[in-house]
């Protein structure tokens, strides 16, 4: 099994910066994608990005722009960047892992790490 653990949450001035991280333990051997997500009030939890083990990085159509994620295969971890946080970057922050255990889709989960943007 894969652990994930998110970080770097918290409360942040409009017009900040953002860095979360993710670690992954465990089984890490079976990790092969891996995502964020966030998850807004009263909003369905959407993709920010998938971070392909090959190093390549694929953005959702409303997230480009916004945010870097980067993935670092050596420490197991994943990291979401972003300036100039918005109100509207409030929310739950999720990553996510597809590993070779599951079916398809990503089958291991973070608790999450909550971002708050104030004005």
């Amino acid at each position: 099994q894969v652990q994930l653990v998110e970080s770097g949450g918290g409360l942040v001035q409009a017009g900040g910066s953002l860095r979360l991280s993710c670690v992954a333990s465990g089984s890490t051997f079976s990790i092969k994608d891996m995502a964020w997500f966030l998850q807004t009030p009263g909003k369905r939890r959407e993709l920010v990005a998938i971070l392909r083990y090959g190093g390549s990085t694929n953005y959702a159509d409303s997230m480009k722009g916004r945010f870097t994620a980067s993935r670092d295969n050596a420490k197991n971890t994943i990291y979401l960047e972003k300036d100039n946080l918005e109100p509207e970057d409030t929310g739950v922050y999720y990553c996510a892992a597809e590993t070779s255990y599951g079916l398809g889709g990503f089958d291991s989960w973070g608790q999450g790490t909550r971002v708050t943007v104030s004005s």
